[in-house]
């Protein structure tokens, strides 16, 4: 489990590509606390680091991963975000983020607002519903308030900070971005839909027995 304050920015120094998956090598301050085994978000996917030296850290990517978010479009020298996995008792700044993509969504427009940015992303519509204005979404692994709902997706506010700390500074209109939705959101409709169908089941079993339409 993450919160979505990212930690650091690291390059990616290589990708090794097999009928099996990928192989991702980061280079990374991080690197040399880095244990084996350990979780480390990449732009907000929860990898397994399965090696490491002092400036680097490597972790497997299986093909259903690459599928689903924007790995498998990184080249090498790209920027990601990076964070560690959240400690028990540590200060939880953002939001709780699993590292669990649920979507890909994509830059619609970036403009500046006095030091601050506004972007608005595109997003798939089966996403919609899990999104709430001054609610929380994980873009790349970066924890964010929603700013508003627009008619494709949503918008954000980035202040300066998080705009220096991050991959945000290279987003541009197009660019492919992971969006993992708020748990507690994804939960909160989950249970209104199982609770919508009961009912729709009930009143069919209802209807279904004899003389249950008779006055």
């Amino acid at each position: 489990m993450f919160t979505g304050l990212i930690e650091a920015t690291g390059r990616v120094e290589r990708l090794e590509r097999s009928a099996t998956g990928m192989k991702i090598v980061v280079a990374t301050e991080l690197a040399g606390d880095l244990s084996l085994g350990e979780s480390l978000a990449v732009n907000g996917v929860c990898l397994t680091v399965v090696a490491h030296d002092e400036r680097t850290a490597a972790a497997d990517i299986s093909p259903e991963t690459a599928r689903v978010t924007t790995l498998d479009e990184l080249s090498e020298g790209a920027a990601v975000n990076l964070e560690r996995s959240l400690k028990v008792g540590a200060r939880m700044g953002g939001h709780f983020v699993l590292g669990h993509v649920d979507g890909i969504a994509t830059v619609d427009a970036v403009v500046q607002e006095g030091e601050s940015y506004r972007v608005t992303f595109a997003c798939p519509p089966s996403l919609r519903p899990y999104l709430a204005p001054k609610g929380s979404v994980a873009v790349d692994g970066v924890s964010l308030t929603i700013a508003a709902l627009v008619d494709r997706g949503f918008e954000v506010q980035i202040v300066p900070f998080t705009w220096m700390h991050t991959t945000f500074a290279r987003y541009r209109p197009g660019t492919a971005v992971n969006l993992e939705c708020d748990i507690l959101g994804k939960y909160a409709v989950g249970a209104m839909e199982a609770l919508a169908a009961a009912r729709i089941s009930t009143v069919e079993r209802f209807d279904s027995k004899p003389g249950s339409h008779d006055a």
